[in-house]
């Protein structure tokens, strides 16, 4: 690897293990085993280049989020089962992938004061909902229309909500089959619009 591709693995370690905000660019360095001016040459800035890794880390994510759907797609033909396993699945990437997502939380709580970082996850928010959209309905790819757009958003909430919950008390995070019995309870509250014939 050369220096660039060195420091963007040095700046994934360090997200999971210091998290955003504690990592400094001497982290960055030591990590990486490259000079703290090499940051400045390849990236501009510290900030840039944690922005870039945090990005590149949560597409590493996905794959280990693709074989946790992957192994739920070959255990069972029945519907309900599939969910709660996709999802136990995802409880399992968690654990795996902790300080990532603390590492997000971080950084998110930040985009106000961090126009670039704002930029930088608002331009992947489009192909992030669409790549869950195919994801979650095995798929290889969706068309780019409102209603996958839409189911990608679902999808996306509810995987921020989920992480959100185990990261705080992973005890108390709901299981698979506790999100498919909200999944139920909130589908038959919301009101049908009845149609004339």
């Amino acid at each position: 690897m050369g220096n660039r591709e060195d420091l963007l693995a040095g700046a994934k370690r360090c997200l999971y293990e210091k998290g955003y905000g504690r990592t400094t660019a001497r982290d960055i360095a030591s990590a990486s085993g490259v000079s703290l001016a090499a940051i400045g040459y390849h990236f501009g800035s510290k900030e840039s280049l944690l922005n870039l890794a945090l990005i590149e880390a949560v597409g590493e994510w996905g794959g280990a989020l693709a074989a946790a759907v992957a192994r739920a797609d070959g255990g069972t033909d029945d519907p309900e089962e599939r969910f709660v396993a996709v999802w136990d699945g995802v409880l399992e990437t968690f654990v795996e992938h902790r300080g990532l997502w603390a590492a997000q939380f971080e950084a998110i709580a930040q985009v106000e004061h961090a126009p670039e970082l704002k930029e930088q996850l608002s331009a992947v928010q489009k192909e992030g909902r669409l790549g869950l959209a195919a994801l979650f309905q095995g798929l290889p790819a969706v068309l780019d229309n409102e209603t996958e757009l839409a189911r990608g958003m679902f999808y996306q909430a509810l995987l921020a909500g989920l992480a959100a919950q185990w990261l705080a008390a992973p005890e108390l995070a709901p299981t698979g089959r506790d999100v498919l019995r909200g999944l139920r309870l909130v589908g038959d509250s919301v009101p049908r619009t009845v149609t004339a014939a």
